[in-house]
């Protein structure tokens, strides 16, 4: 794929710059772009996924119970009593 890439970009006159290995500063716009984008957005969900995830999902540890479900029954037993 790479191959037919730089074939078309030598077939419409584009000039192909390639970003040295681990020299990420080599195109700041991007990095910059990457950056933001991980810290305003993909952190933002990764967080949320995690939340939900620990709560919702369940544990062979609690009887195949979600942390929620076990939450709720203890609250349940703390009202009957």
């Amino acid at each position: 794929m790479s191959m037919a890439l730089l074939e078309w970009a030598q077939d419409k006159g584009i000039d192909w710059h390639h970003i040295a290995p681990d020299e990420p500063q080599q195109n700041g716009f991007i990095e910059r772009f990457n950056g933001k984008l991980r810290d305003e957005c993909l952190n933002e969900a990764l967080k949320e996924w995690q939340e939900g995830n620990k709560w919702c999902r369940s544990y062979s540890a609690l009887g195949n119970l979600t942390p929620m479900e076990i939450l709720q029954r203890k609250t349940m037993d703390n009202i009957a009593v």
